[in-house]
């Protein structure tokens, strides 16, 4: 059974998922790592391309100008 920093680790990565889809922006991998000795669970965002990186970067960008 999941602990509640692992939901809570999945929740986030959905949000982060679902808000990349709608910039048009797809990560090869992002998967959850627990660690349930240390008590805590981390989202592995994985490698992207140099355009992907550029796409991220420019998303971003827009968003802090706000």
């Amino acid at each position: 059974m999941p602990t509640s920093k692992s939901q809570e680790a999945l929740a986030a990565r959905d949000a982060l998922a679902a808000a990349l889809t709608a910039a048009g922006i797809q990560l090869p991998a992002m998967d959850v790592r627990t660690h349930a000795a240390a008590g805590y669970a981390l989202i592995h965002l994985g490698v992207c391309s140099a355009p992907v990186a550029r796409a991220l970067a420019a998303v971003i960008a827009r968003g802090s100008a706000r």
